[in-house]
């Protein structure tokens, strides 16, 4: 049987939930292999990474788009099972979107077409031509990219750093940038993201990954029961930009707070389905925001991050190929969309001399038999 291994920053959110045991802390019995998941159109080798830890979860990243391939974890009878949904082979990678990927330079939406940064305007070469919104970095942005990686072992367990640079004038973007992200998994169930990223001139950054779980591992995420502590959503427009308004959730279909299946008020949402930035917290700290319960597989998910919000996406354009809809959710942690033309929300400018940083953490367990 899996029990849920607990730690003080998801003490409160966790317990919330009932009946989630404790796990004593063991020595890391971390492990990391590469194989080659094959080559680009260009020739180019794409390498494959499978992180594995004590209770036999295992997570493979890769070098294309920085991608979380899959993650497999075990149910409350100890079965093991893919929770992402996947690409099969770096093929179905390269031909399609962001599925698991890291996404930059800026996740999510940025309207009219670019950006005012210091005085200077910056014109974004991918955007839509009616709406005019640009999103997840564009066409050719960091999920299209052969990342370089770096695998090993510590005491906290197997990790994989994957970095890229992104010229000055990349999709429109001004400033050289360079970024890391670390997969790192550890004996205490935990997959913690550490994202960096400096540059040469200001610039805007926002990082993110774009995994879609489904704790059941198959079917829709309809009867998955979420909590999250976000009290407020940013109002979106027709095109789902933030207007630069944030309204509580309370009592509406938005209010997660005490918790309900993600498919209790789901049609009551515009275009059927969640797509929509939450508020967690603007103090920079580790926050816990959010837990996942499959009631059919016992599997458990906890959620937090230092980063604002955190988009969540129901996967509501999907059409049974290869995947139902609402067949995963998202949960991408972020600045707020739009936050270039939006002042009132809090900084994604990036200057010479700092340094990006960006944690989320997710918690796998299992409830009890």
């Amino acid at each position: 049987m899996v029990k849920v291994t607990q730690f003080p920053a998801f003490a409160t959110l966790i317990l919330t939930l009932g009946g989630l045991s404790v796990l004593p802390q063991w020595s890391p019995a971390a492990e990391v292999s590469r194989a080659v998941w094959g080559s680009t159109p260009d020739g180019r080798e794409v390498s494959i990474w499978t992180l594995t830890n004590k209770h036999e979860t295992r997570v493979k990243v890769a070098a294309y788009g920085g991608l979380l391939v899959s993650v497999e974890t075990a149910d409350r009878t100890g079965k093991p099972g893919n929770i992402t949904l996947s690409y099969k082979s770096l093929d179905e990678a390269l031909a399609g979107g962001v599925f698991g990927s890291v996404i930059g330079r800026f996740a999510n939406r940025i309207s009219d077409g670019g950006f005012t940064l210091d005085g200077r305007r910056h014109d974004l070469l991918s955007f839509n031509e009616k709406t005019r919104v640009h999103i997840h970095g564009g066409t050719q942005g960091f999920h299209r990219q052969l990342w370089t990686g770096t695998a090993g072992k510590d005491e906290s367990g197997s990790f994989i750093t994957l970095t890229l640079t992104s010229p000055h004038g990349d999709e429109g973007y001004p400033g050289r940038v360079d970024v890391a992200v670390t997969y790192r998994l550890g004996d205490d169930n935990v997959l913690r993201l550490d994202y960096r990223g400096s540059t040469d001139k200001a610039t805007h950054l926002n990082l993110t990954n774009h995994a879609y779980f489904n704790l059941a591992g198959s079917g829709d995420i309809l009867s998955h029961q979420l909590t999250m502590t976000c009290a407020g959503v940013l109002e979106v427009d027709g095109y789902k930009v933030p207007t630069g308004k944030i309204i509580s959730v309370e009592g509406g279909p938005f209010d997660f707070l005490a918790g309900k299946t993600v498919g209790e008020d789901i049609t009551e949402v515009t275009d059927g389905g969640y797509d929509h930035c939450f508020v967690i917290s603007e103090n920079d700290k580790l926050t816990p925001f959010a837990t996942l319960v499959d009631p059919t597989s016992g599997r458990t998910m906890a959620i937090a991050t230092t980063k604002p919000g955190v988009q969540v996406f129901t996967a509501n354009h999907f059409k049974d190929n290869p995947f139902p809809r609402h067949g995963g959710i998202c949960f991408e942690t972020q600045f707020y969309p739009d936050t270039p033309n939006k002042p009132e929300f809090p900084s994604s400018v990036l200057r010479p001399g700092e340094e990006y940083c960006h944690t989320t953490e997710f918690r796998f367990g299992a409830l009890p038999e």
